[in-house]
């Protein structure tokens, strides 16, 4: 039977997935993967973050160093990726070591991520809700992205060997594709 943190994202408004997943706590802990550059390179992205209303979110990609086991960046992603993907935002709203959102700006336009976080014994209850997505494709690359990602952070917070991304990514956005829009 598949736990929480195998389940897929759900789409609870035309535009906006949300993804929940169990983490090994303590909160402060996560709350530092989120927040903090080095810690959260190993997951998803390196940069500043000026934790205060508006202040600025900035996202250095790196899927490559993800994992010790190294892929080939998918086709569709190589633009994107071989000129050093970054991301720019600004935050919306922090309430350390609970809530974090901020914008999320991409050619298309800017969408919203927010992560709450909730202590459940020793556990920590993720619930990373994307808004504003601009289109079907976008929605199932950021599905399965958010995904990929999230499940590298449950692997260095574990103690486990990160996945690598891009294969695990690749599976997903089919896996999306045929549960978002079968």
């Amino acid at each position: 039977m598949p736990t929480m943190n195998d389940a897929l994202g759900k789409l609870v408004a035309p535009a906006t997935l949300v993804l929940e997943r169990m983490l090994p706590g303590p909160i402060d802990r996560v709350w530092a993967f989120l927040t903090e550059s080095e810690k959260r390179k190993q997951w998803i992205a390196a940069g500043d973050m000026d934790l205060r209303v508006g202040g600025e979110v900035e996202l250095v990609f790196g899927h490559d160093d993800l994992s010790p086991e190294k892929e080939e960046t998918p086709e569709k992603y190589k633009d994107i990726c071989d000129s050093g993907a970054t991301m720019h935002g600004h935050i919306l709203e922090v309430e350390p070591p609970h809530l974090l959102s901020y914008t999320w700006s991409e050619e298309e336009g800017e969408s919203e991520v927010t992560f709450e976080l909730v202590e459940v014994g020793d556990k920590v209850r993720l619930t990373l809700t994307h808004r504003k997505l601009f289109d079907n494709e976008t929605l199932i690359g950021v599905s399965a992205g958010w995904h990929a990602h999230v499940a590298i952070m449950i692997d260095i917070l574990e103690g486990k060997t990160p996945r690598p991304f891009w294969s695990n990514h690749m599976v997903l956005e089919d896996t999306y594709r045929a549960h978002l829009f079968p």
